[in-house]
């Protein structure tokens, strides 16, 4: 039996005013069930409960599971928080008597001082009236904004004068991004000669003056000069021995093998500095990279003698890798829509004696293929050559959301009904009689409640 039966005839028809009241109805509820929804997101989220699953975010889950995009998938979990810090807006939400297209307009400017402000202009006007009043809104704090970074801009200065005993002293004033960026330059070179001088210290008699002692000012100071000298000489950074963005692994096929021996591998940071990463991140890292085949002595690893090199190789060939890129078309992981920087993982690893074969290869993204490596997720294939994912626990991740029954409009009411949540045919009906918002005015009026 249908529950919505079609009238047959004009005379059975509904009056126009009860169909319009069941509609603002409905939509009131649907207000109210939008606020118990966020509510369990926030509690999700703030659970990591998305994260057994191997997704990204709490906005990547609700893309897969419910079907819903990702842009509105991260507003949901945005107003979802901010919620939680504006007691007035969450009340009128959840009594049904605004709507999530209101409250997404308020939550991009809300506070606990100006949300009633907002409140009534949202009960008295349309979605188009509070989208204009937080853009008229944001447009003026930006106009803040940036009269403030312009007067930053001109305030700046640097000035300097050679004191009686010949000592240069400055004295500077920067706009904040200057400051930072000059801070963060003077932060390292400071860095890298205190390293220096306690490096010497150890190295030397214990009749050495202890440079620990040395006041951080005057470490700036010798700073400051280095930075000096770097832009003179253009040879503090250079780069030697590689791109900027090649990292150096020093492994062996010990460490490789899934079984193997090796429990680190050394990873270059420059010059005579190295660290240790962990063998399955060895692993991953050469699961899709430029290979070269090293013959070496047996001495320690900074010590050790090349007796041999071979020819830089590509552990994925790029005709293979356009083949993968071409049917998987982006990350293969569980309701993954990443497309673009994803690595070409072998399933059974090559130094395993995995074959560098399609039927052996699937793209995963950075965040996955970590997962499948460091993270204790599993993967292997079916019978049919499907991906299978499995989570550290074991249990295996479905390819695609359930699809359970999501409840009806009378569920709906009803759950409204229990939690005392009043709704009628006029809740959440704006007050709103067709006259014109000054903005101006309404701007004014939300400014002074900062």
């Amino acid at each position: 039996m249908d529950q919505f039966p079609v009238p047959s005839t004009q005379s059975e028809a509904r009056e126009l005013t009860t169909l319009e009241d069941e509609i603002t109805e409905l939509a009131a509820h649907l207000n109210a069930a939008t606020y118990r929804l966020l509510t369990l997101i926030r509690e999700f989220d703030e659970r990591h409960g998305w994260s057994g699953a191997g997704m990204k975010s709490c906005a990547h889950w609700l893309n897969w599971k419910c079907g819903i995009a990702m842009g509105a998938a991260r507003e949901k979990v945005r107003i979802a928080h901010a919620l939680n810090n504006l007691p007035q807006i969450s009340s009128a939400l959840r009594g049904g008597k605004v709507s999530f297209s209101k409250v997404r307009a308020m939550t991009r400017v809300a506070t606990p001082q100006n949300e009633d402000y907002l409140l009534m202009i949202a009960n008295h006007g349309t979605a188009a009236h509070v989208e204009r009043l937080v853009r008229n809104y944001r447009g003026v704090k930006r106009s803040e904004a940036l009269e403030r970074d312009q007067q930053h801009h001109a305030l700046r200065e640097l000035n300097w004068y050679i004191d009686s005993d010949g000592s240069y002293v400055l004295k500077a004033r920067m706009s904040p991004e200057q400051g930072a960026r000059f801070v963060q330059a003077l932060d390292a070179a400071t860095g890298a000669i205190h390293e220096e001088q306690r490096n010497a210290a150890e190295n030397v008699s214990a009749g050495t003056p202890d440079y620990s002692e040395t006041p951080i000012a005057a470490l700036r100071a010798d700073a400051l000069e280095r930075i000096a000298d770097s832009y003179l000489s253009k040879e503090e950074n250079v780069v030697t021995g590689g791109d900027r963005c090649t990292l150096h692994l020093h492994t062996d096929i010990n460490t490789l093998q899934q079984d193997g021996d090796g429990a680190e591998a050394e990873l270059e940071s420059g010059g005579s500095m190295s660290a240790n990463v962990c063998a399955e991140t060895s692993r991953r890292l050469a699961c899709d990279c430029g290979v070269v085949h090293w013959l070496e002595d047996n001495n320690e690893p900074l010590h050790s003698s090349a007796l041999d090199i071979g020819r830089r190789t590509r552990s994925i060939p790029p005709a293979i890798r356009r083949a993968l890129q071409r049917r998987d078309g982006g990350c293969r992981f569980p309701g993954c829509t990443a497309q673009h920087h994803v690595d070409a993982h072998h399933i059974r690893h090559w130094a395993d004696g995995g074959e560098t074969r399609l039927d052996n290869l699937l793209l995963l993204c950075r965040h996955h293929h970590r997962l499948v490596h460091e993270g204790g997720y599993g993967l292997v294939l079916d019978a049919a050559g499907e991906p299978v994912f499995n989570a550290p626990n074991g249990r295996q991740i479905g390819t695609a959301p359930d699809t359970r029954f999501r409840g009806n409009v009378f569920a709906l009411t009803t759950g409204n009904g229990r939690a005392r949540v009043e709704i009628g045919a006029r809740t959440g009906v704006p007050y709103w009689c067709g006259e014109r918002m000054d903005d101006g005015m309404a701007v004014e009026g939300l400014i002074r409640r900062e």
